[in-house]
């Protein structure tokens, strides 16, 4: 398989693994209401950045001693559960207060979850190996994994930025907006299920 095939391959499944719902694209679409336009695509911005970082460990050979070392994995998802219920809370007790104005702080906070709920979803890392394994090539260089990987973030980054741009873009996000405190409980309790079904796995106990 020649770099071209492989690089198209990957970057369709990441496509794809992208646009699959999930907490990543409840937290950019629920700031993208809350916050407006400049919150939701920082918040892709964020992700995409935490994925990126992923797909270079994975990419690079890196992700082999991380998944190896139980405690450092455990952690990640100990503090990836932390994230989520934090994230649960704030939905769970968010109260409108009127009409949105976005401010630089706003974009920072957008970013931070962003990032946050990426990088401490070690999940992404298992997933990208899974990807990688099948369209690496032994014999590929590094600047051609290096390029794998920068492709898989700027993927990611596109797709939530423009879940952002064309949701805060339209008035669907006023009528979304209109109704933000179901939306927030609903998306907190999402989260919420989420952060406990991560905790009774990272426990190792048997829901089945």
């Amino acid at each position: 398989m020649d770099f071209t095939t492989s690089l198209i391959g990957m970057s369709l499944v990441c496509a794809m693994g992208a646009m699959s719902p999930g907490p990543s694209l409840a937290v950019v679409l629920r700031n993208t209401i809350s916050g407006g336009r400049t919150q939701g695509v920082m918040t892709g911005i964020g992700h995409g950045i935490g994925f990126g970082i992923y797909a270079l460990l994975a990419i690079m050979g890196l992700s082999a001693l991380l998944l190896a070392n139980e405690n450092v994995f455990n952690l990640l998802q100990w503090a990836g559960a932390a994230v989520l219920l934090w994230l649960a809370y704030n939905m769970l007790t968010h109260h409108s207060s009127g009409p949105v104005e976005e401010h630089e702080s706003q974009g920072r906070k957008g970013f931070a979850e962003g990032f946050m709920i990426a990088f401490l979803n070690p999940k992404i890392l298992v997933f990208l190996v899974a990807v990688f394994s099948q369209f690496i090539d032994p014999e590929m260089s590094n600047p051609e994994r290096f390029i794998m990987a920068i492709v898989a973030g700027i993927i990611d980054i596109t797709w939530y930025v423009l879940v952002a741009m064309v949701l805060a873009g339209t008035s669907i996000v006023d009528k979304l907006r209109a109704n933000a405190i179901i939306i927030d409980r609903s998306i907190g309790t999402v989260l919420l299920m989420l952060a406990i079904l991560l905790i009774v796995r990272t426990l190792g106990l048997d829901i089945s």
